[in-house]
């Protein structure tokens, strides 16, 4: 693509954010601002809340993801199947003071529409090396734009070197943090567990039994047996506050 055609581009993509942004403060979707667009804004911006949804006020945070010189920082929050790591990841990301994106490790399996193998079998190994690769790309990609992310799915240490290397290469926090609740409880939350997601005993009983073998990460665990999802989310905002529990 030439220079001009790369201009051209932009101008285009400027005109249809500044056409979006008008819409939006018409319709009311934009709370107490004109229709300027939003690069001669502060930045400041409320966001008027869906049915459902707080309504949230974005203010210095705008400005990480406008100005391109912030990174966004990493959660790998993980652990056992029914763990509670995706409604956990949820509350996390929804009641997120900054721009937050929830990423479920599940979605990029689930893709795989024609070979797949199930993860925790000894002959997946390949087939999860490269969904892991893909994974850390699309989180990189988040972060480096001035997104928070906060990764939930089965990521041991046996997966975090990649996440190590892209955290050293491109100088983003990551934290590692494991919901580690008792094997009978576990196993107990599993039953109660619908539509796709696992409920194999020996699966579980296998990958529990993974996860107490994290070495050097043991301070990374977190026993959430007695713990509902709200006091869970509580519990791992405090410990991430912390900031013991980074990856190095």
């Amino acid at each position: 693509m030439t220079l001009g055609r790369v201009a051209a581009a932009a101008a285009m993509q400027r005109k249809a954010a500044a056409w979006l942004y008008r819409f939006a403060a018409r319709s009311g979707r934009l709370a107490g601002v004109d229709e300027c667009p939003p690069w001669s804004l502060e930045p400041r911006v409320e966001w008027a809340a869906e049915p459902g949804q707080k309504d949230k006020t974005v203010s210095r945070e705008v400005t990480r993801l406008t100005s391109g010189n912030m990174n966004g920082e990493v959660l790998i929050l993980t652990g056992p199947p029914a763990a509670g790591k995706t409604t956990v990841a949820e509350l996390l990301a929804a009641s997120a003071s900054t721009p937050t994106v929830h990423l479920t490790t599940d979605l990029f399996y689930r893709s795989i529409r024609t070979g797949f193998v199930l993860p925790f079998l000894p002959e997946a190994q390949r087939q999860n090396e490269v969904v892991i690769e893909a994974i850390v790309g699309t989180v990189a990609t988040f972060a480096r734009g001035g997104y928070d992310v906060v990764v939930d799915g089965i990521v041991g240490p046996w997966f975090l070197p990649p996440f190590r290397a892209v955290s050293e290469h491109d100088h983003l926090a990551v934290s590692y943090v494991v919901l580690r609740p008792d094997l009978d409880t576990t196993l107990s939350r599993a039953k109660e567990r619908v539509g796709h997601e696992l409920r194999d005993t020996g699966a579980i009983t296998g990958l529990h039994a993974a996860f107490e073998q994290l070495g050097d990460l043991e301070d990374h665990a977190i026993d959430t047996g007695d713990l509902d999802a709200e006091q869970t989310t509580a519990e791992v905002r405090r410990v991430l506050a912390s900031g013991k529990y980074r990856l190095t």
